[in-house]
């Protein structure tokens, strides 16, 4: 039995706006045709969305980055004195106040291009994909497991982890996905895993400047799994962040004999036993054996399938693409699709589709500015072309790219996001990227494909009274219903 016109226009609607990243033109009517199928037709393992590349995988950039701190390292020591009567370096080479040659800040500068190209590739992506649901969880889980550019030395491998990490097993089991985020070269840097050291270790034992850290440990018990409110201590941040040491990457200015033994991983990390903390560990109420880098993985194991892991991660799905304050039955079904399946993801996307609190007409979700200016451009059915487009917009806005303020990643909820100057700036680029962008689309015809039975009378009469198109698209972007999913 079909549903009537109006309610599957609206199921359209809700599938595209609050599952998906937006409405393009034209896409409203053929996804109200079966809504619901629309949507579980993009959960598939194979046919997550890529960018488009080809890009440098994570071996290729930690060793164009680990080229590039060789040569300033080889550049910052004493050198000898140069005799008065010697010629100058040539100017290629020539340093600046920080003793940096221009030659050697231009492969920075390189590598860091790289990183603007892959992001914008990601958003062209994300601004043009039919298949927005997948989109959305994609970039859902990329901000759970969020990793930050602000480190340099993360900047080269922030899109080699976005598709390999994440992508890569968005639809499969969060146990899989949970090894690769915690075992890729960005994660390792970003959290300072790579400089970890077990101080019993052979190499601990002989270089007493080298020491335990344990924010890797922290962080994937605080934010990645069972979260603060589950009960672990202190010592089970120590206990773990022994257990994680070895988990590094070949770094250029340590000696080969410290990588003997080690086992290179297929995504750039390095499990190097001279730097592993012997011993059995003891964490959360249970016993871990010593086996190398195989310790971390079975506590790994152990904390993806603890009750409040699969908690945890409901409530922040249904914060994320419900309300701030999500029904309770919401995350209990959500909650019970995660035990029932062995933790596939696949499952906890089809269990959303189907939450009648999903399809309720009210949006409650205020856009994130990436969001925010995604569905812009899917609205005008366009894709940015530079890096330029977007990269200073999301800076005023208050995202800028890859660069979430700490490892939590961007706050989900409106009061983060909604205060008057936010919103002045997302005026101000609304008017400009109207300006730049229409041409001869009719606003109304825009304004209709956007957002369909969610387009209010009081929107549509003030698209109509617009002095211009550049003003009409503008109204359509900053109405309550644009700025809400």
């Amino acid at each position: 039995m079909s549903m009537p016109q109006d309610q599957s226009r609206l199921q359209g609607a809700i599938a595209l706006t609050r599952f998906g990243m937006g409405a393009r033109p034209g896409e409203m009517d053929a996804v109200a045709r079966d809504p619901r199928g629309w949507l579980r037709a993009q959960v598939r393992p194979e046919r997550v969305p890529r960018p488009e590349g080809p890009f440098p995988s994570a071996p290729d950039r930690l060793a164009a980055l680990g080229e590039y701190r060789r040569r300033v390292q080889e550049i910052m020591r004493p050198a000898p004195a140069r005799p008065a009567d010697a010629m100058p370096p040539p100017p290629s080479m020539a340093a600046d106040d920080t003793g940096i040659p221009e030659s050697v800040r231009q492969s920075a500068r390189a590598l860091l291009t790289q990183t603007g190209q892959e992001y914008l590739a990601s958003i062209r992506l994300a601004a043009s994909t039919p298949a927005g649901f997948a989109e959305r969880w994609v970039r859902f889980w990329w901000n759970h497991f969020a990793i930050g550019i602000g480190k340099v030395a993360v900047a080269p491998l922030a899109g080699d982890f976005e598709r390999e990490a994440i992508r890569a097993h968005v639809f499969g089991r969060f146990d899989d996905m949970l090894t690769a985020v915690e075992s890729h070269p960005a994660m390792l840097i970003y959290l300072d895993q790579a400089q970890s050291t077990g101080p019993n270790s052979l190499v601990g034992q002989r270089r007493r400047q080298a020491g335990l850290n344990e924010n890797l440990a922290r962080e994937i018990l605080e934010l990645h799994t069972v979260g603060a409110d589950a009960g672990y201590s202190q010592a089970d941040v120590t206990e773990f962040a022994r257990a994680l040491t070895g988990w590094s990457i070949r770094q250029p200015n340590l000696p080969v004999r410290l990588y003997a033994g080690a086992i290179d991983g297929a995504n750039g990390s390095t499990y190097v036993p001279l730097i592993h903390e012997p011993g059995t560990r003891q964490v959360m109420g249970r016993s871990y054996r010593q086996g190398g880098g195989d310790q971390a993985l079975a506590i790994l194991s152990d904390l993806a399938s603890h009750p409040a892991t699969g908690r945890r991660l409901a409530r922040r799905l249904a914060v994320h693409f419900h309300s701030d304050t999500p029904p309770a039955g919401l995350v209990d079904r959500l909650e019970s699709a995660w035990t029932r399946d062995g933790r596939r993801l696949d499952s906890l996307a089809l269990a959303l589709i189907d939450a009648p609190e999903m399809w309720e007409a009210e949006a409650r979700k205020f856009k994130r500015p990436e969001e925010f200016l995604i569905s812009g451009y899917r609205a005008l059915g366009l894709a940015p072309r530079r890096i330029e487009h977007v990269q200073p917009a999301l800076v005023a806005l208050g995202q800028p790219p890859w660069a979430p303020p700490s490892p939590e990643g961007w706050p989900d909820e409106a009061v983060a996001w909604a205060a008057p100057d936010a919103v002045i700036k997302r005026l101000t680029w609304a008017q400009r990227f109207s300006e730049a962008a229409v041409r001869d689309q009719s606003p109304m015809d825009l304004a209709e494909s956007a957002l369909g039975p969610r387009l209010t009378d009081r929107t549509r009469s003030a698209v109509r009274r617009a002095e211009d198109r550049a003003e009409a698209v503008a109204i359509l972007l900053m109405s309550p219903e644009f700025q809400r999913r």
